[in-house]
């Protein structure tokens, strides 16, 4: 495998080990919190990043094909969100040549779920539940570990 797609497969293992904190354990009624009345709540955040994983694997595949999914029960889309990732994080693996460089796909849904996996951190804040700080340096991240089941934090503070 090529060290972009590689690089890139430990980036979607990077987003995977952010999100286990933001999305377990949520206070009651999470779902809807919002920063403002105007911003969307953590539940449509959640369903728009699904939404980009999907776009995501359509984009690997050579097509561009969008869609907006409207939040379900918070359940239903933290385990969807763990689906699609690994579903991208496979694809990335797979020998078959991407339809977009890697650096497309990093720059488009890639790095726009990194910004959104922290609005829901700072959401988190804001509903009274903040996560615990980490030196995400120290963190044990690897490519293809893209689920909830990850390693616990080296040094959180």
């Amino acid at each position: 495998m090529d060290e972009k797609r590689e690089f890139l497969r430990h980036a979607v293992a990077t987003l995977g080990y952010r999100s286990r904190k933001v999305l377990t354990d949520p206070p009651s009624g999470f779902s809807s919190c919002r920063a403002c009345e105007s911003g969307r709540s953590a539940g449509e955040i959640l369903a728009h990043v699904c939404d980009l994983f999907d776009w995501g694997l359509a984009l690997a595949d050579g097509r561009h094909v969008w869609r907006d999914t409207k939040p379900r029960a918070w359940d239903e889309v933290v385990t969807r969100f763990y689906t699609v990732l690994a579903t991208f994080d496979a694809r990335l693996a797979a020998a078959a040549p991407l339809g977009h460089p890697a650096e497309r796909l990093f720059q488009g849904p890639v790095a726009d779920a990194l910004t959104h996996i922290g609005q829901m951190a700072m959401l988190r804040r804001i509903a009274g539940t903040p996560i615990r700080g980490e030196n995400y340096f120290a963190a044990d991240i690897a490519a293809g570990r893209v689920g909830p089941g990850q390693a616990a934090p080296a040094v959180e503070f």
